[in-house]
């Protein structure tokens, strides 16, 4: 198990009443939830896939993904985020598997899949190195993975997001370069695309890193 961080579960928990409100989380205007269902449509395999959504929060990327003909899974330590994804695919008319677990090492037993996303979680694990691992252990063959990452510390913070992770090793974000060498000996391709300068993404300027590496077992 890679585990997760001291207390990660009930911050979580106790942020998934507000979490949506966040423009980029709940993807409640129209501009952004567009700019994110072409993302989404650019990295995912025709459907119908096997997804699966680690870190998967209120299931806003699972909707997207749902919503597209795929079929969805999402795993999540806070129990309250993975009822909010429960209920919001449901009043949207779609189905998905979600389980509270540890987004590190997903208890999916011995399920595979087209395509594993993961949204600003690494930032979070104490070992991310061994999540990687784990995460493209989920794939079939030819299947790829998704990391939507940023170095969040450029954006001005002075300090980390919750207390407890300034000791992590990518506590404030993770660069992509950091990303790509850690990632790069485990798959037979990659690329990285910039997210920065795309402000329908985030719903407001940002002038930090962001950027999705898609990988290919």
């Amino acid at each position: 198990m890679t585990g997760a961080s001291p207390g990660i579960a009930d911050y979580w928990d106790a942020a998934a009443p507000t979490f949506d409100d966040e423009p980029d989380h709940g993807l409640r205007a129209e501009r952004v939830r567009a700019a994110w269902t072409r993302l989404i449509r650019g990295w995912a395999p025709p459907p119908p896939a096997d997804v699966l959504d680690v870190g998967c929060g209120t299931g806003s990327l699972s909707l997207l993904l749902a919503e597209d003909g795929h079929r969805v899974s999402g795993v999540d330590l806070a129990p309250r985020m993975v009822r909010l994804a429960q209920d919001k695919l449901a009043a949207a008319g779609h189905t998905g598997r979600f389980v509270v677990g540890d987004a590190a090492d997903p208890p999916t037993g011995r399920g595979r899949f087209d395509m594993v996303v993961c949204r600003h979680l690494v930032w979070t694990l104490p070992e991310p190195r061994s999540a990687l691992r784990e995460w493209l252990a989920r794939l079939r063959p030819d299947g790829r993975l998704v990391l939507v990452e940023g170095r969040w510390a450029q954006a001005g913070q002075t300090g980390p997001h919750m207390a407890g992770t300034e000791s992590l090793p990518w506590g404030n974000g993770v660069t992509a370069d950091e990303l790509v060498a850690a990632l790069g000996p485990l798959v037979s391709d990659l690329r990285v695309e910039s997210l920065s300068g795309d402000e329908d993404l985030w719903g407001r300027p940002v002038d930090d890193e962001r950027y999705a590496v898609i990988a290919y077992r």
